[in-house]
Parts: C-alpha cells; sequence; structure tokens
C-alpha cells in the first residue's frame, strides 16, 4: 500500500516538532511538505531533527502542496489563521486535521465572543468534525476537515463522559481544576512563561473566560443530549509538560468506586488510549504518550475524577495522528504506540 503523502503547516512550533516525531515513525505516511514564514530546512528549527528527515521549510502555497501530491494537510498554525488557508486545501482534495481552535465550535457566535473576532469560513465550518476519536469515532472517519481537540478539554470531557451519559452527575456546578506545563503557552516567548517568572511558582489564569470552556461544554452537551455547563480553572505549573485535571461532580444517586470504576472500563473497553486506574494518575505517567489516564473516586459524597495527559502528544500532536488514522483506513494505534 502507498504510503499517504502529508504536509505540516506551521512547521516552527511545538505541536509540530512532534507531531513530524510522530509522523517519521508512522508506517503510512510520507512527509514531502512544511510550510513555515522561516525559510529554513526544519532540523535548523528544531535540531532534534537532525539526520532524521531532509525537508525545507517553504512559504504556504495550496497550488505548490497539491503539485507535490499531498493529501492530508495538518495545520499547526495559530487560532484565526487556519482558517484563511484552510479553505483552499479542502477546494484541492486535500483533507485537513486542524490543530487550531479555528473549527471547533460549531456556533460563530461563540467563537466571536471568546476568540474576540469573526469567523471567516462558516462554508467549511458546518461540515467540520469535532477529533476526539473516543467520541465521535464514526464521524470522523468520512470527514474532510478534523477539528483537533484541545489539550485541557480533552481531560475534562474523557474524564466526565462515562458519568454524564449515564446521567450519574449533575449537569451543572460541575467543577475542573486543570494543571498544565509552560509548553502548553507555545514556543512564542510571553513574559509569564519566561523562566524567572513561571519557575517555583503556580498561577491561575483566564479565570472564567478561558477559550476551552464552550468546548467542554460543546462536547460533553452532545454526549449527555442536554446542556452541560462547568466551572473551568487552568493553572500554570512550573515543568515543561503535562496536564492534571481534578474534576468535582455531584451525583445524582448513590454511588460507589468499584461501580464508577467498572463504568469507566466497559464505555472505554474499546479506546486503546483511554487508561482507566484505581489510583489518582501523575504527568509523568502519560509523559511522551498518547494515553490518557483516568481514575474515578467519591469522597464525601461528592464524585471526584482525575485525568492526566502528555499536552503535546495526547493534547495535541498525538490525537492528531489517531484522526489521520481513521481517515486513511489506518489502526487507530498506528504511529502512536
Amino acid at each position: 500500500m502507498d504510503k499517504v503523502k502529508v504536509a505540516v503547516l506551521g512547521g516552527s512550533g511545538y505541536t509540530a516538532v512532534e507531531l513530524i516525531k510522530l509522523l517519521l515513525r508512522h508506517p503510512g505516511a510520507e512527509i514531502v511538505a512544511i510550510t513555515s514564514r522561516q525559510d529554513e530546512h526544519i532540523a535548523d528549527l528544531h535540531p532534534s531533527l537532525l539526520g532524521r528527515i531532509d525537508v525545507r521549510c517553504q512559504p504556504f502555497d495550496a497550488d505548490a502542496l497539491k503539485a507535490k501530491g499531498v493529501q492530508c494537510a495538518f495545520g499547526c498554525l495559530p487560532h484565526g489563521t487556519s482558517m484563511e488557508s484552510i479553505p483552499p486545501l479542502l477546494e484541492r482534495d486535500i483533507r485537513v486535521v486542524d490543530l487550531s481552535a479555528d473549527y471547533r465550535l460549531r456556533d460563530a457566535k461563540v467563537y466571536q465572543e471568546w476568540y474576540k473576532e469573526t469567523h471567516h469560513d462558516l462554508k467549511n465550518l458546518a461540515h467540520a468534525v469535532y477529533g476526539l476519536p473516543e467520541v465521535y469515532g464514526d464521524a470522523i472517519n468520512g470527514a474532510k476537515l478534523v477539528a483537533n481537540p484541545g489539550c485541557y478539554p480533552q481531560t475534562a470531557i474523557l474524564g466526565l463522559a462515562p458519568l454524564v451519559a449515564h446521567k450519574l452527575i449533575e449537569r451543572s456546578g460541575i467543577v475542573i481544576d486543570s494543571k498544565s506545563g509552560v509548553s502548553g503557552g507555545g514556543r512564542t516567548p510571553k513574559l509569564n512563561f519566561h523562566f524567572p517568572e513561571c519557575n517555583e511558582s503556580v498561577s491561575a489564569y483566564a479565570v472564567g473566560t478561558h477559550r476551552h470552556t464552550p468546548e467542554i461544554e460543546q462536547a460533553l452537551s452532545d454526549v449527555a443530549g442536554a446542556p452541560v455547563s462547568v466551572i473551568f480553572t487552568p493553572h500554570l505549573m512550573p515543568m515543561d509538560r503535562g496536564i492534571l485535571s481534578t474534576i468535582y461532580a455531584t451525583p445524582t444517586r448513590a454511588v460507589t468506586e468499584p461501580e464508577l470504576t467498572e463504568l469507566y472500563r466497559s464505555y472505554y473497553a474499546d479506546k486503546p488510549f483511554v487508561r482507566v486506574r484505581t489510583a489518582p494518575p501523575a504527568t509523568k505517567d502519560t509523559t511522551g504518550t498518547n494515553f490518557l489516564d483516568v481514575c474515578v473516586k467519591v469522597v464525601r459524597g461528592k464524585v471526584l475524577v482525575l485525568a492526566a495527559e502528555d499536552n503535546l502528544v495526547r493534547g495535541a500532536s498525538g490525537v492528531a495522528v489517531q484522526n489521520f488514522n481513521r481517515l486513511f483506513g489506518f489502526d487507530e494505534r498506528a504511529g502512536l504506540l
């Protein structure tokens, strides 16, 4: 079987280099193009790729990518930029896995409210599929445009899905307390990610205003079949990578830990990248992997869910490869184990 020719759009960032590493070991993918505004060899931008790939970055040009035979493009571009670059790719029958937030929210008004800009591609927004395989797997299989999920939302959505699906918790008043490594802020320098600012310090940010909130609520409402509302608070931790979310919910009836653990094991029985545990996970348990580890507890009448992932792999590039595998008929685990 011929390999699928792929392009990576926006090759300079952290998610791009993680994605390239995963694709290099994928048995069915061939990287034929990487775009960037920086006219450099990709190994000059990411020295860890030296000797592993011989590709020079090129400016974005949809016709040039089509001429190279690109069948799938991974968009590692900033929010607001993707919606300008993706339409010409789709017009040329190039399938897209977009790692930005531009196509995650189905309602353009919600996007404008939270991202403070107008969506310019309503046509493609209407048929974009949210790329969380454990929830939207069948819809992903036949998609032309997949909106890769955010890093924080995956811990929240997969952490809560079994509970909301079985109506075991109240759909409002859910509290999601999340901690993330500094790489979650991207590679572009920012003051609060400067080493003297974030080292030996923990801080909350975007309290009540974080853009992942409507994304979490949208997916959980799909699972529940009714509106779900959450209070989501992210925190910056002095570590390179990893996310740990602790989630608090009110049960609708008396429940026990063994009952809930068995529910989670059954719910994710055929989902190879969700590991259900009886002990709370740590971020290092998932570092460098596409696994999301989840544990459910009952404490003083409340249900607590703890979920951990690597924000760069499972939180971004790894799940993008999962989506790629579904789009092109590969085993979902290809290139990820």
